[in-house]
Order: C-alpha cells, then sequence, then structure tokens
C-alpha cells in the first residue's frame, strides 16, 4: 500500500499580485525610459565649517562617485533584462498585451480599451483581454518570484 503525499496550493491573491506585477513594469518603464543622471563631485568650495574625522583613513569622492554611477547604471540594465526575459517566455498573445499596454514608454497613457480595441488584431472583447492579463500577470509573478497569497 503506498503513503500518497497530498499538499493544497495556497490562494493566489489576484489583486495584490497584478499590484506586485505592475509595479514591477513601472520600475521596468522608469529604468528603461528615463535618463540616469549620474553623481558627480562636488569640486567647489563649501562655506560651512568642515570637522575633520580620523586622519588615519583617506576619502575617494571621485572613485566612490565613479563605483556607484556603475554599479547603479548595472543593477538597472539587469532588472531590465530579467523583465525582458520573462516577458519573453510568455505565449504570443499575453506577451503582446504587456509589451504594448506596460512595457513602452507612453504606456502610462495607453488604457486597456486602446489595446484590445485597436492594437489587437481583430479586435478582442474586454472579457477576453482580461483573461489573457491575468494569465500573463501569473506567470510573470510565478517567473519574478512575486505571487501574493492569501492568508488564512
Amino acid at each position: 500500500m503506498h503513503n500518497q503525499v497530498s499538499f493544497v496550493l495556497p490562494e493566489i491573491d489576484r489583486k495584490a499580485t497584478q499590484q506586485a506585477v505592475e509595479g514591477k513594469l513601472e520600475t521596468y518603464r522608469l529604468f528603461k525610459y528615463l535618463t540616469y543622471d549620474e553623481r558627480e563631485a562636488s569640486i567647489t568650495a563649501s562655506t560651512e565649517i568642515r570637522y575633520h574625522g580620523p586622519t588615519n583613513t583617506t576619502g575617494d569622492q571621485t572613485g566612490n562617485i565613479a563605483i556607484h554611477n556603475v554599479d547603479e547604471q548595472a543593477k538597472r540594465k539587469q532588472f531590465c533584462e530579467r523583465i525582458e526575459k520573462a516577458v519573453q517566455r510568455l505565449p504570443k498573445k499575453e506577451r503582446f498585451l504587456i509589451e504594448e499596454r506596460y512595457m513602452s514608454d507612453d504606456s502610462e497613457y495607453i488604457t486597456d480599451y486602446n489595446v484590445y480595441c485597436f492594437k489587437f488584431q481583430p479586435p478582442i472583447s474586454h472579457v477576453t483581454y482580461g483573461k489573457y492579463r491575468w494569465r500573463a500577470f501569473y506567470r510573470l509573478a510565478l517567473t519574478l518570484n512575486i505571487v501574493v497569497t492569501k492568508e488564512d
């Protein structure tokens, strides 16, 4: 006689999961389309009194700033690539929906209505659009490890 192990999958909080995915896509747009202002070294004299710290340590303001700028740009690039890879794994219609609605530089001005009536050829209903979008969000949430479950 075999013992069967059973487990119950946790129930997903759809609204919170959708918000988590939309948050990642918004961060993606910010990182992708807004220019990154690099930090610069201060070379002007200051009128404020500066108290010296330990004299046995050295500070390299320019070096620290250069490291920060490179690290920050690399972090943003890596984040964008991770999102793009996750979206590329989606089925064609779901990928199209996410790219058109959430990943273009002007997507905050594009409505769901614009996407399901004008971007899809032939147009799809808002119900079908909702199904595609939820499946895409669910898959992205799993891929990005940001699924939100309901607490008992």
